[in-house]
């Protein structure tokens, strides 16, 4: 999975795309000028693509909502959580469902299945959590999932196995969450036991960069480590969908990792997909070190990506008019979950452009 340049695919951008055949394509503010400015780049990904490719962005709600650069900006989790209102949380995850799909993209990173137990904490999740215990994150991250997928983008559990107890932030240094595995099985890992099998489970789970002596014995992140992955998701969750590590371009990993060591790390510990967000032109590089993996953990992940674009949904028909419906109804989310004096102001967490872009 590769992040794009910029706004619009420049020649030397495309011809390396048309080479490489990333499996997967993810948008971010650099990308976004216009509506019909972003429905047309990713048109231009979908025609220089083989195969159909997974096309994803990070729609949450409140700070994390690259749409907002077109129009208005959701509530987030928080906000919908302390409302009270179980229906508006459905309500946002139909209306974000519209919203991709008007677009072209497939694929929404989120919910987010983190429970808050500090709503103050320094770790990237502020505003993004949909409760302070399993069940009520159970309920709430169900409720947004369940509408989402009913019109038809596909759904990511993250942060793999519980990102929220992180002392510090991954973007920019590993963190170490220093809990038991008694502690972790009665909190973090109930909800994604949750949401990894049965008839509500998330279509793709994404793995954190963490560190958790309970279940790791070496320093290694969770993102690149067997026992985590394959181990944890895969063998004792049972989880049978598409897995990916977050952005391996995060402080976590690049201060510890090369390239070469990471990309084989990621598909040998059980990652299907390996996400580069931010150094684009090390695609290729990316690419060469993935074809000198073993070939049974390469089978696996192709496999498993190809079982998961078999039920991508196909692009709508761009409509500039249907758009601007949907961002009204954003809108009119927003003034039901925080009255109408607070929806006509951004709050400070939600409408800061922070120098990185949190997902």
């Amino acid at each position: 999975m590769t992040g794009v340049p910029g706004p619009v695919l420049d020649p030397d951008s495309a011809a390396a795309f048309r080479r490489i055949q990333p499996g997967a394509f993810i948008l971010f503010g650099r990308n976004i000028e216009t509506p019909a400015q972003l429905r047309s780049l990713i048109d231009d990904l979908r025609a220089l693509s083989a195969v159909e490719p997974i096309i994803t962005i990070d729609q949450e709600g409140g700070r994390v909502s690259r749409l907002k650069l077109l129009g208005n900006e959701p509530p987030n989790a928080n906000q919908l959580r302390d409302r009270g209102q179980p229906e508006l949380i459905a309500r946002h995850g139909t209306i974000t469902g519209r919203l991709l799909r008007s677009f072209g993209f497939n694929l929404d990173l989120c919910p987010v299945l983190d429970i808050s137990f500090d709503d103050a904490a320094d770790n990237s999740l502020l505003g993004r959590c949909y409760g302070h215990c399993a069940a009520q994150v159970i309920e709430n991250a169900g409720l947004f999932h369940d509408a989402l997928r009913a019109t038809g983008i596909r759904s990511c559990g993250k942060h793999f196995p519980g990102y929220s107890r992180c002392p510090s932030d991954a973007h920019h240094e590993l963190p170490t969450v220093a809990i038991s595995r008694t502690d972790l099985d009665a909190h973090e890992l109930a909800v994604f036991r949750h949401f990894a099998s049965g008839p509500g489970a998330v279509d793709s789970m994404m793995i954190g960069h963490a560190f958790y002596p309970a279940i790791e014995s070496s320093r290694t992140p969770s993102s690149l480590s067997q026992k985590v992955v394959t181990g944890l998701l895969r063998s004792e969750l049972g989880f049978r969908g598409l897995v990916m590590t977050d952005d391996l371009d995060m402080g976590a990993i690049l201060n510890h990792y090369g390239l070469e060591e990471t990309i084989r790390l990621a598909i040998t510990a059980g990652n299907d997909v390996a996400m580069i967000c931010h150094r684009v032109n090390m695609v290729e590089e990316a690419l060469r070190h993935l074809e000198t993996v073993e070939r049974p953990a390469l089978d696996r992940a192709l496999e498993n990506v190809a079982t998961f674009k078999r039920c991508l949904p196909p692009p709508e028909p761009w409509d500039e008019a249907e758009f601007r419906r949907h961002d009204a109804e954003v809108w009119s989310l927003r003034v039901a979950a925080l009255g109408p004096e607070r929806a006509a102001q951004r709050s400070p967490e939600d409408g800061a452009r922070s120098p990185v872009e949190i997902y």
